[in-house]
């Protein structure tokens, strides 16, 4: 009996997936909760198991195709029944007549001849050299392995020092560069030709032409409809404010190997700035509500979606109930989700609940950007890169460690003086840092 191969239910709101990738070929051998196919949704990529044991016995719906829940994607088929119908095929197999002669024991002379062993040569002697012949084989030897021994150091190339100065200037790498002048000497007008010559076109061109067109994956099609959205609907404004980083900097370094020691995981930023954003988020509940139909819906909970780049897109996993969690929870926590969304393992739970969104364009060396909202959320925090700057510090002038950090809020719940005023209570906590283990 055949076992079918299901879309399973595949989350809130989400009715049909796209058929990404099959996992295994029609006539596989699988095992039972084996993946077999992988399906792109809305949100996440979700892989189907197998229903059993036994073997892949068809694939019903191609790769790129559209398929709703409960859709039929292919049969699996028991290996019990597979191994009847083997053994029904062994049975009416019909060998050719001279196999039938052996198999049937119809002639000796037959068998003698099928089987027929060929003669095993006999171990030649091995080749005695006379000292003479040695000696110059072991010269060759040695001659040979001098040759292939390494070049110890390359010979440094002759480079005029106009052509230098031109080279450093220009970033230009003198070492692929063949010198016209005496001996090979690099001259400036060998520079000058290299910079004056054509580029070769990008290895991209050359793979795919001038234009290459590939059709948008579902998550890349929904984030595209999510952010115009969130465009449309909300009354979207950015406030700005900078963060001094020494403190949380300091902490950091002093605390990094007792830390890792103790919980096992690094101690990195992103904690100092979730513990920062609650406090603010408690002393503003309107940055923590959103708005459904007429009514506007406070969070009494701080459930903090963090924004992961990954190869299919940007994807937001959500830190559950981070006013309760410790520091090493709130790392831990934002490591395992990292990896899973990184890995394509992410799940449509792990994405949704969110109250509140923190997206760091920071590890990409961004200095300063009007990070998008987070529908149906009302405010996202925006982190950046680390520059150090000179600010005025009790009357002097120092270089410190500065972060941009930029707030983005839905004006229609969300007054220019509560967006103000949070930014500033997690600039404040950031600065002092011992006011997030007090919760002030």
């Amino acid at each position: 009996m055949s076992d079918k191969i299901i879309v399973p239910t595949l989350g809130e709101s989400v009715t049909e997936a796209t058929v990404s990738k099959w996992l295994k070929n029609q006539g596989d051998k699988v095992s039972t909760d084996e993946p077999l196919v992988e399906l792109e949704t809305d949100k996440v990529n979700v892989e189907v198991p197998s229903p059993s044991s036994g073997f892949l016995e068809k694939i019903s719906v191609k790769e790129g195709q559209t398929v709703n829940v409960g859709a039929l994607l292919g049969t699996i088929n028991g290996s019990s029944k597979l191994a009847e119908k083997t053994v029904r095929e062994v049975k009416e197999y019909s060998p050719p007549k001279q196999e039938k002669m052996v198999l049937n024991n119809q002639s000796k002379t037959t068998q003698k001849e099928v089987f027929k062993q060929p003669k095993i040569k006999q171990k030649e002697k091995p080749l005695k050299l006379k000292e003479e012949d040695t000696l110059i084989l072991e010269n060759v030897v040695e001659q040979v392995s001098e040759i292939q021994k390494p070049t110890i150091a390359k010979k440094e190339k002759l480079v005029s020092p106009a052509a230098r100065k031109m080279a450093t200037e220009s970033n230009i790498d003198i070492n692929t560069i063949k010198g016209t002048g005496k001996n090979g000497i690099i001259l400036k007008e060998d520079i000058m030709s290299l910079m004056g010559s054509k580029p070769a076109p990008s290895t991209r061109k050359i793979e795919h032409g001038p234009e290459e067109r590939i059709k948008m994956t579902r998550l890349r099609l929904t984030i595209a409809k999510r952010l115009k959205e969130a465009q449309e609907n909300a009354a979207m404004l950015t406030t700005f404010n900078e963060v001094d980083m020494s403190e949380v900097m300091s902490m950091k370094n002093q605390y990094k190997e007792e830390f890792i020691k103790r919980y096992g995981i690094k101690l990195g930023f992103m904690s100092f700035f979730v513990k920062a954003c609650v406090i603010g988020l408690k002393n503003y509940p309107a940055i923590n509500a959103e708005i459904q139909d007429d009514e506007i819906v406070y969070k009494n909970y701080y459930n903090i979606s963090i924004a992961v780049g990954t190869d299919r897109g940007l994807v937001v996993p959500v830190l559950r109930e981070t006013d309760e969690m410790s520091f090493a929870e709130i790392e831990n926590n934002i490591s395992k989700l990292g990896e899973k969304a990184r890995s394509g393992k992410i799940t449509i739970d792990d994405l949704q609940g969110g109250t509140f969104t923190i997206t760091n364009g920071g590890i990409y060396g961004s200095m300063l950007s009007t990070p998008i909202l987070n529908p149906p959320q009302s405010a996202v925090l925006g982190m950046h890169n680390i520059v150090k700057r000179p600010v005025i510090v009790d009357e002097n002038i120092e270089i410190r460690p500065i972060m941009y950090l930029a707030l983005s809020y839905d004006h229609r719940i969300v007054d220019g003086k509560e967006a103000v005023s949070f930014l500033k209570i997690v600039k404040e906590s950031l600065e002092q840092p011992k006011r997030l283990f007090l919760n002030i």
